[in-house]
């Protein structure tokens, strides 16, 4: 059963609590001495107690972001939160509180084994993200439908339940309904599952569970093209021209276009945009937007390609980058195990050298040894900087030229194409437009027309505007395509370029101090060989 706090005193939980509880279970004796006086850090505990504490509210765990185990049994606590930073969390224990609600467990795809018996849950849900959930306790609670026990059918890895003490634990068929519907339970409230039982549940429950499987292979293959789906617009977006694959950008025209869509009650603006002749590829008649979908496809197939060449370019300088540094590494590697066999003969030689000049000489040969490495070595570093820096600059006007054809060829030929045909497609809708006024004025016109259509027609300049308007947002709609496809992969291109340069100089300043500590520790060892050690 849950607890009531109404005679307790609600603690926080602080870090002065969070500093004696994690003194109390570390290590003890002279090492645990040791880390009293020291300080334990938070973020290098994994496995915490804080049961029978009084605590209302789960706070301030941030710190603890390798913690594995925590048990927060027998307290009062009423939410679930302040979990998100314990993403390595495999054991969880809330059983023993007040919580009504499965939330805030979103970041644990870790756990395994989540303890929240004695509570006041009446529903299971929230638990997507465990998908290792092997161990589900929720014992004592209130969970009422015995269909609720269907959601965990997910969990492919769960392995023991515990549902107790809830109200669907008096259903008659209780037993047998969890058998049939989670065929990979070994252990239902505490007790291993005979095989026999699974056998008769499944045949009893058959038609239901042929019908439920059926379901969720449904669902699943919606789930896996929604992904594929997500998977490919997310490599449109890569190419910059999502969404150029069909008519979206058409559609997107009109979908805003309120004056565009009264006119085309207009007769003979049916015929107009059915019955174009596309002009460059074929005599058969195509819509309006037939022709403009083929342009829209024209861009988003070279996109592709053209992506592919930026993605081969990008590869091929990673991979020359990669080998370079490679083999300057193996190159360093080959001097330094020179340096050392021969540094290593060198100091045997003064351990049995008895003459204290003749120690001053090979002491200052030994010195001169490791200058003389530390040179070699940043020269070889220099001259990787040299190529790294060749190559970047190769990679940057190649990337840059791909990246700027990409933009002339969409702009200038198929955008333009864009603008031609909708330039087209607005003569000729004035036109009608215009001839449908004076058909209006002059009392010839025979079609009805709406009442909001026929408002546009009081005279010249009312119809004209509301022409125009249309044209205008249409013209904006490419425009704004044209600049978000510009925008976006001039951005990605600077992103790149300005990344990998600041990659570089990082790459240079971490191996230079690698140079550097490496030289000082051998001249430091070299520095505290006292006479006195070698001489007997």
């Amino acid at each position: 059963m849950s607890r009531s706090y109404d005679s307790m005193d609600p603690k926080v939980m602080d870090d002065d609590m969070l500093k004696a509880a994690v003194g109390e279970q570390g290590p003890q004796e002279e090492a645990g001495q040791l880390a009293k006086q020291e300080g334990i850090l938070f973020k290098d505990v994994q496995s915490l107690q804080l049961d029978f504490q009084n605590i209302l509210r789960i706070d301030n765990l941030w710190q603890f972001e390798n913690l594995k185990k925590l048990l927060l049994n027998n307290n009062i606590i009423e939410r679930i939160e302040g979990l998100e930073n314990l993403t390595h969390l495999v054991w969880l224990d809330l059983s023993f509180n007040n919580i009504e609600t499965i939330e805030g467990l979103d970041t644990l795809v870790n756990l395994e084994d989540l303890s929240l018996s004695n509570n006041r849950i009446s529903k299971m849900d929230s638990l997507d993200a465990l998908v290792k959930l092997q161990v589900l306790s929720l014992g004592n609670n209130q969970i009422s439908n015995i269909m609720n026990v269907i959601y965990l059918r997910r969990f492919t890895c769960l392995r023991t339940l515990s549902l107790s003490g809830n109200p669907i634990a008096e259903a008659e068929d209780y037993k047998m309904f969890i058998y049939a519907y989670l065929p990979d339970l070994v252990y239902l409230d505490f007790r291993r599952i005979d095989e026999q039982a699974k056998e008769m549940a499944k045949i009893k429950h058959q038609y239901s569970i042929d019908e439920l499987k059926h379901r969720e292979a449904q669902m699943q293959a919606r789930m896996e093209d929604k992904e594929a789906q997500q998977k490919k617009l997310a490599e449109h977006k890569m190419a910059f021209i999502e969404h150029l694959d069909g008519s979206f950008l058409f559609d997107s025209m009109y979908a805003e276009d309120v004056e565009g869509n009264k006119l085309s009650y207009l007769p003979g603006v049916g015929e107009l945009l059915e019955t174009y002749l596309f002009w460059v590829t074929t005599a058969s008649p195509l819509t309006y937007k037939d022709k403009f979908v083929i342009i829209c496809l024209n861009i988003f197939e070279y996109g592709l390609k053209q992506q592919e060449k930026r993605k081969l370019e990008l590869d091929t300088f990673n991979e020359c980058m990669h080998e370079a540094v490679l083999e300057n590494q193996d190159q360093g590697k080959l001097k330094v195990a020179k340096f050392e066999e021969k540094h290593l003969l060198n100091l045997n030689a003064i351990r049995e050298e008895s003459e204290l000049p003749s120690i001053e000489k090979k002491l200052m040969e030994c010195s001169e040894d490791i200058s003389e490495l530390f040179n070699m070595l940043m020269t070889l570093e220099m001259q990787l900087v040299e190529q790294l820096e060749e190559t970047i600059n190769m990679f940057e006007r190649n990337i840059t030229d791909l990246v700027g054809l990409f933009i002339e060829n969409v702009q200038n030929q198929w955008m333009a194409q864009c603008r031609d045909l909708e330039n087209h497609h607005h003569e000729k809708l004035l036109e009608i437009a215009i001839n449908t006024l004076e058909k209006i004025l002059k009392g010839e016109m025979d079609e009805d027309l709406p009442d909001d259509v026929r408002a546009l027609f009081v005279d010249k300049d009312t119809i004209v505007n509301a022409v125009g308007a249309s044209h205008d947002i249409h013209l904006l709609k490419i425009d704004n395509r044209e600049d978000e496809l510009v925008t976006g992969i001039n951005s990605w291109c600077a992103h790149l370029l300005d990344k990998i340069h600041k990659d570089e100089i990082m790459r240079n300043r971490k191996r230079v101090k690698e140079i550097n500590q490496y030289i000082d520790h051998m001249q430091s060892e070299l520095d505290n060989l006292e006479c006195g050690d070698i001489i007997d």
